[in-house]
């Protein structure tokens, strides 16, 4: 069995300079390691707020790194350095805009700010691109709506078979007729 590649991509210019400790990537870290049972590796990179430098590093993720889920945290909000949402859409071959928009639906749940949320996601060659929120607590409400769909996406393009703890998440798989 082919072991996961998951890239994970911090995006923060304080985060960069190392003023803070990066817990949004860890925590991304940490729910993946909930929910998976298949042997996964992280591909990880704390960089600034930057939009070619944030494109430049989803493409490195994704054609030469072949992580077949690349997951950002931070930069999808309303301030003009938050320039995630438009890095992805600029590298990706195709858009799921169904990502951003469960989300945010789900984000509203907690927050009336979250419609402020620019979360997207899209397919660039082999890999499933999607932007989470910064906040460790966001990030858990966000991977707990979208994860039951991504071992299915990745299935569709011939990436790794990603196996769940299902007694945490329950990825759903159609049943072959």
């Amino acid at each position: 069995m082919t072991k996961a590649k998951i890239g994970i991509v911090t995006v923060s210019d304080r985060a960069s300079a190392g003023i803070y400790e990066d817990l949004s990537g860890k925590a991304i870290i940490d729910v993946l390691n909930e929910y998976l049972t298949s042997e996964w590796e992280p591909v990880y990179e704390v960089i600034p707020d930057e939009q070619d430098v944030i494109a430049a590093t989803l493409i490195k993720m994704a054609d030469e790194q072949n992580c077949s889920l690349i997951v950002t945290t931070g930069g999808t909000g309303p301030a003009k350095r938050d320039v995630t949402p438009e890095a992805t859409e600029e590298v990706c071959d195709r858009m799921m805009p169904g990502f951003g928009e469960l989300m945010r639906t789900e984000s509203l749940k907690f927050v009336p700010t979250a419609i402020l949320s620019r979360q997207t996601a899209g397919l660039r060659g082999d890999s499933l691109i999607v932007n989470l929120p910064g906040k460790p607590k966001s990030i858990r409400e966000c991977l707990d709506a979208v994860f039951p769909a991504i071992p299915y996406c990745i299935d569709l393009m011939d990436g790794p078979f990603l196996e769940c703890d299902e007694s945490v998440i329950k990825p759903f798989r159609p049943k072959a007729k």
